[in-house]
C-alpha cells in the first residue's frame, strides 16, 4: 500500500470513529506503530487530523464520508451485492440499510418486480426511475454526509412495515460475531429494521473484521445469514455457524 493510500485510510477511520489510537490503527492497517506515528505527524501538519497523546482526533472539514468510501473495495462490494441479489425472489419485499454496499445491491436489483424500502438516499436516487420496483422511502432527519434518514420519525415508520428481507450494513464486527456501528444515531434505526424483517442478512466485506464501532447493533442470534468474502475472519465465521447463522461466501 502506498503511503498516500494508507494515510487516506487513517483519515477515513478517524472520521468514522472520531478518534483512534496508534495501536488500533497499526493493527487495522497491518503496519508498525512507528509507521502510524509518522503518518499521524504528517497528517497533523497537513491539517487533516489533530494529533493527541497516543493517537489522533478527526477534523471536521465538511467532506462526505459516503462519497469517500464509495470507491473503496468496490470489486469486493460488487461481488457481495450480486450474491445477495440472488437471494431475493420476485414479488418479495426488501429493506435496504444505509451504506455503499446497499447501494450496489440496489443496482443489482434493477428491473426486478419487488418492493424496496429504504432510509438510504443513494438507493432512492438509484431506483427512483425504475418502474419495475415499488419504492418506499422512510421519513426522518436527513444526514447529508451519510446519505441517510435517521431519528424518531424513521423508527416510527419502521413500526408500520414488515418485509421479507433486511440487508444490513456495519462498520465493524467483533470476533464473537456481534455487529457493531460507529455512528450512534444510526443504531436505533438499524435495530428497528431488524424488528421489521423476517430474515436479516448482514453484508460485510473482509475489512469489517474487526472494523470500527463502539455501539452494538445486534447479536449473532439476530442474524439469518451473512454474505461476506472468503478472506473474512475464520473465528468470527465459526461463531456465526455455531449460532445457526448461514455464512455465504461471495
Amino acid at each position: 500500500m502506498l503511503p498516500q493510500q494508507r494515510q487516506d485510510q487513517i483519515v477515513r477511520a478517524l472520521r468514522t470513529d472520531g478518534a483512534g489510537g496508534v495501536k488500533v490503527l497499526a493493527a487495522k492497517l497491518g503496519v508498525s506503530e512507528a509507521t502510524i506515528r509518522r503518518d499521524l505527524e504528517q497528517l497533523h501538519e497537513q491539517g487533516r487530523l489533530t494529533r493527541v497523546y497516543g493517537g489522533a482526533l478527526a477534523v471536521d472539514d465538511g467532506d462526505e464520508p459516503f462519497a469517500e468510501v464509495s470507491a473503496v473495495h468496490a470489486a469486493e462490494k460488487d461481488r457481495i451485492a450480486a450474491r445477495a441479489a440472488q437471494l431475493v425472489g420476485d414479488g418479495e419485499s426488501v429493506l435496504l440499510d444505509i451504506g455503499t454496499t446497499a447501494l450496489r445491491l440496489a443496482q443489482a436489483l434493477h428491473g426486478r418486480p419487488i418492493t424496496v424500502v429504504t432510509s438510504n438516499l443513494a438507493v432512492l436516487e438509484e431506483l427512483q426511475n425504475d418502474d419495475a420496483i415499488e419504492l418506499i422511502v422512510l421519513g426522518g432527519f436527513v444526514r447529508r454526509s451519510y446519505r441517510s434518514l435517521v431519528g424518531f420519525l424513521t423508527e416510527e415508520c419502521l413500526k408500520h412495515i414488515h418485509v421479507d428481507w433486511l440487508f444490513l450494513g456495519t462498520s465493524g464486527i467483533r470476533p464473537d460475531g456481534r455487529v457493531m456501528d460507529s455512528t450512534m444515531i444510526e443504531v436505533p434505526v438499524k435495530r428497528a429494521m431488524i424488528q421489521a424483517a423476517d430474515r436479516v442478512v448482514l453484508l460485510a466485506d473482509a475489512t469489517k473484521f474487526p472494523g470500527h464501532g463502539v455501539a452494538k447493533v445486534c447479536e449473532p442470534s439476530d442474524l439469518t445469514m451473512v454474505v461476506t468474502e472468503p478472506s473474512a475472519d475464520e473465528t468470527t465465521r465459526a461463531h456465526w455457524t455455531e449460532a445457526g447463522v448461514e455464512v455465504v461466501l461471495a
